[in-house]
């Protein structure tokens, strides 16, 4: 052959297979992307999970319940209280009962913190892997004072087990509409600051617009909900298109993007958080009423009372209140009534009759122990909640017994993760990190 002719004739391209993940940091260990690279440009992408796989389900249908509870705290670590009121639905819907009102509001008032604390971790982390450290620090700090508020009512930072099938376990403790109000304010106060750093950042904004674009039809294709639905033009909520609890009595946006991209879905987070603010706004202004604005009256720790009911010394311990711990407080028997059903069949009783009275006892006994427990009727039902990351569902089936037979959970982060090769392609190594950290991928929640 010629030397013109080989100079003529096409060199064949050779592409470059890339591990990314999972010891990658922006893979959080626990997510492998397969890149055939062409120089920088990404020819293909194969998402690999199951690294964190947690076996929510198989567990689910091992336990009563009651049980399930702590299980659903690690589906979204991140926004745990979401996850147990969605889980706590689905069993009330089977058991056909009805909640107090009360309990309803204080369900979406920690929700909504929930899903702010849920989108300030993905706004701040997704900019520090940018490189913008100073948004991060201070996403954190306003995450950290929802934390502490969340704690002085669940007991807990993270796992909170805190919502019960027909009601919560406690009440809200003295002062926190006050503390909530003051949080809300300083919370505002950092989102304007960090908008005041990101939003029109050149660098910030050429690294995420025209990045990770998604189509309404492929998105819509893919099962996919949330911000990322959201960011293409479709304002699907679960709160407003399918409402559940109190939601229709609050007036709130469902922010919306236009383009599909990196960009459009942190405009949407953002302007989320400021929604759920107004929301948990409006429902301390309406939350039916309740003392928990008092200080709690002197009564008999807890500790003491269980000693005195270990030894059978019970007389009178059925008038006196608990004196609560932080995990306690707000769950004596004053507040039971306001925050949950009256169906005895799922709750348990409260701690002063639990240590006070036999009827109490052999109740909590015929509810926690093995093949004593809750029983619904046969049937399945179907709940979706709005999780931070889209439509979260629970899927329940009983066969009659004290355990689920079948326990299932629509991710919202799953379809997302089905569609990031598409959003990948034809992109450039670069781009993998804000395009994968506006997915908002939670491992728990995504390996179940």
């Amino acid at each position: 052959m010629s030397s013109l002719a080989t100079a003529g004739k096409k060199r064949r391209k050779e592409l470059m297979t890339l591990n990314m993940g999972p010891s990658h940091p922006a893979m959080h260990g626990i997510v492998r992307i397969v890149l055939d690279l062409d120089g920088e440009r990404i020819e293909n992408a194969d998402v690999e999970i199951g690294y964190l796989h947690r076996a929510f389900e198989k567990s689910s249908e091992q336990s009563g319940y009651l049980q399930v509870i702590p299980y659903t705290d690690r589906l979204n670590y991140v926004s745990p209280l979401i996850n147990n009121v969605g889980y706590c639905m689905a069993v009330e819907k089977l058991f056909g009962i009805q909640t107090t009102e009360r309990s309803e509001y204080i369900r979406v008032v920690m929700s909504e913190f929930s899903r702010v604390s849920d989108h300030l971790t993905c706004v701040g982390a997704s900019a520090m892997e940018l490189g913008v450290f100073t948004v991060f620090l201070y996403m954190v700090k306003a995450r950290e004072m929802i934390y502490q508020l969340i704690e002085s009512v669940t007991g807990a930072r993270l796992t909170i087990s805190y919502v019960r099938p027909g009601g919560v376990k406690a009440d809200l403790p003295a002062g926190f509409s006050d503390e909530a109000h003051k949080i809300i304010r300083e919370v505002r106060s950092i989102l304007k600051e960090c908008g005041a750093l990101l939003t029109r950042n050149r660098i910030f904004v050429d690294r995420l617009k025209g990045i990770g674009i998604i189509s309404k039809e492929d998105a819509l294709g893919y099962g996919i909900t949330g911000p990322f639905l959201r960011s293409t033009g479709i304002d699907y909520d679960v709160r407003k298109d399918s409402p559940y609890s109190v939601y229709n009595q609050f007036d709130f946006e469902i922010p919306v993007g236009a383009c599909g991209d990196n960009y459009d879905r942190y405009l949407c987070r953002m302007e989320e958080i400021e929604q759920s603010l107004h929301i948990v706004e409006q429902a301390l202004h309406k939350i039916p009423g309740g003392d928990f604005m008092s200080a709690p009256h002197a009564a008999m720790p807890a500790e003491e009372m269980v000693d005195l009911a270990k030894m059978g010394q019970t007389e009178g311990l059925a008038q006196t209140e608990v004196e609560p711990e932080p995990t306690l407080e707000g769950g004596t028997e004053k507040y039971f009534e306001m925050l949950q059903t009256k169906d005895h069949r799922v709750v348990l009783p409260p701690k002063e009759k639990t240590y006070g009275n036999i009827e109490g006892l052999m109740q909590h006994f015929k509810l926690i122990m093995f093949g004593h427990g809750i029983a619904p009727p046969k049937g399945e039902v179907y709940q979706a909640v709005e999780g931070a990351n889209g439509e979260l569902g629970f899927f329940v089936v009983s066969d009659g017994t004290g355990r689920p037979y079948r326990v299932r959970v629509r991710p919202p982060c799953f379809a997302i993760m089905a569609a990031l090769p598409l959003m990948l392609q034809g992109g450039t190594i670069a781009d993998v990190v804000p395009t994968f950290g506006s997915v908002n991928m939670i491992g728990g929640e995504l390996d179940r």
